[in-house]
């Protein structure tokens, strides 16, 4: 039993979920205990999921568990969606639980919980209605938003960084 503060990872299908340890790392040094949720898809290959285990020292978790199952993780002090695709945030604000990282965010978002988002959505994407409507839909229940990552080549080819630990930051406006 620890009295650090657990912190849910939401983990979603984007390329730059391969460096998802950089999050994990920075949130133990900010002295949390971290947990990673990831959808079904990011499992397929998205992330290095034994060195997330390895990291966490914990199971991701991806699947429902059955009820006489024990709960592999506490309850959240806050959440971090990272990276958030188009898909799970427009299913998360329409309530669409049909996967155990969407169901964890709306029933987390339902009980006030703190949750960031690191979107990494395209600028196509982005600029959909259902999109903007979910956005301002989770905004106004709550959740914190980073500006959008598109993950698409600046000027000369290069990707710009992710920036994990602004998800932390904002957590912090608590």
């Amino acid at each position: 039993m620890t009295d650090k503060p657990f912190l849910y990872v939401v983990v979603c299908a984007a390329g730059v979920a391969a460096d998802v340890s950089k999050l994990i790392t920075a949130a133990q040094e900010r002295d949390w205990e971290v947990g990673v949720i990831a959808t079904p898809t990011a499992m397929n290959g998205f992330f290095d999921a034994a060195a997330v285990e390895t990291g966490t020292g914990r199971p991701i978790r991806s699947a429902w568990r059955r009820p006489e199952d024990p709960r592999p993780f506490p309850a959240p002090d806050a959440v971090v969606v990272a990276p958030a695709t188009f898909n799970t945030v427009n299913k998360w604000a329409a309530g669409i639980a049909d996967t155990l990282a969407v169901g964890t965010l709306c029933e987390a978002s339902g009980l006030g919980v703190p949750i960031a988002v690191l979107p990494c959505v395209a600028d196509a994407l982005a600029a959909h209605p259902a999109y903007q409507d979910s956005v301002s839909r989770l905004r106004g229940m709550g959740v914190r938003f980073a500006d959008p990552y598109a993950g698409e080549g600046e000027r000369g080819g290069e990707r710009g960084e992710f920036g994990w630990e602004r998800a932390l930051d904002l957590l912090r406006h608590d």
